[in-house]
């Protein structure tokens, strides 16, 4: 069973990976699904700025390649920022996958894991899947 401290691990390791030349900010995200799997992502920033990829957005687009489309929990952590949190554009990709209480684990880069939040507290008035169906 995979626990918050497993996906910080996992996340902050991703962390280390990040392609940030730019911002210097790495950041990186471990994304479980109900399933069990975990995927991880960092942010990967391209010159024409801010053309890139957020870390919550490589984890979900390893995720969706493997064929899984939940999320179950996520950590993010960022190398210079106690408790980053997803920006706002992630926030509605992770609701894409996730579910309101979904759990979301803010880390810090020494200490791990400082607070959890479910989803609908970070996006509490998320685009609703069904608006264009």
């Amino acid at each position: 069973m995979t626990k918050p401290a497993d996906l910080f691990d996992r996340a902050r390791t991703a962390m280390a990976r990040a392609h940030a030349p730019y911002s210097r900010f790495p950041v990186g995200a471990a994304i479980l699904t109900p399933e069990g799997r975990v995927f991880s992502g960092a942010n990967i920033e391209v010159v024409s700025f801010p053309e890139g990829w957020c870390a919550e957005t490589s984890a979900i687009a390893h995720m969706v390649m493997a064929g899984e489309t939940r999320i179950a929990e996520v950590a993010v952590v960022a190398e210079k920022m106690r408790a980053c949190t997803p920006c706002g554009g992630c926030r509605q990709r992770l609701a894409e996958f996730g579910r309101p209480d979904t759990l979301v684990h803010l880390c810090d880069a020494v200490e791990g894991v400082i607070e959890t939040v479910r989803l609908e507290e970070l996006l509490p008035k998320a685009f609703p899947k069904d608006a264009v169906s």
